[in-house]
């Protein structure tokens, strides 16, 4: 297999998981002036859409979107756990996370990435960040360790990577201390060091 990626972008989410399942792949940068991967080839025929993750697979076929990339290798690899069973109703919050990180954490943090927002622009998203971070605070008040159940899981690693944006993005998360001790507690798992030293993220 082989991973699309940049550096602490939300394609960090599907390293840590093919790390946390012990799978052999590659890693291959994307250059985003021109497009081209690091091994040369021209990433717009790998996804169309151009933004990172893409997941080629040993039979040449190619996953886009995190979210998906993940839950695929959760049901490949199920003695993995990095998802409940399909079916479950555990599995269905673990979605239900999925795409609230997706749809409304990490598109909130769009207009901090633009280099022509305003000020205002700026207050804006912070405030919009800070709300949802206000529902994943609530969330973790009950003492869990991760987001569904006891057990690290898919769902984590996509927060790890968007929630790690709020501190240079001028959010921080000291204001959101069970969220912050989240953050901390998934960045000490050795799969996840070896993820940011391996994009020296």
């Amino acid at each position: 297999m082989k991973l699309f990626y940049l550096p602490s972008a939300c394609s960090l989410s599907p390293h840590i998981v093919l790390r946390e399942a012990g799978l052999a792949f590659e890693l291959d940068r994307i250059d985003l002036a021109t497009r081209r991967t690091e091994g040369g080839e021209d990433y717009r025929r790998i996804n169309p859409m151009g933004y990172v993750p893409a997941l080629r697979l040993d039979d040449g076929q190619v996953l886009t979107e995190g979210a998906a990339i993940v839950q695929y290798i959760a049901d490949a690899y199920p003695d993995r756990n990095l998802a409940p069973r399909p079916g479950t109703v555990e599995r269905a919050r673990v979605q239900a996370w999925l795409n609230f990180i997706a749809a409304e954490l990490h598109k909130a943090f769009t207009p901090l990435f633009r280099p022509d927002v305003t000020d205002e622009g700026r207050a804006v998203a912070i405030a919009e960040v800070g709300r949802r971070f206000d529902v994943i605070e609530a969330e973790l008040s009950d003492g869990r360790p991760y987001l569904v159940g006891g057990d690290f899981g898919v769902a984590d690693a996509y927060l790890f990577v968007v929630a790690r944006w709020a501190i240079p993005r001028g959010v921080g998360l000291d204001g959101w201390p069970r969220l912050k001790a989240l953050v901390e507690r998934i960045g000490e798992r050795p799969t996840v060091q070896v993820a940011l030293a391996a994009e020296a993220a």
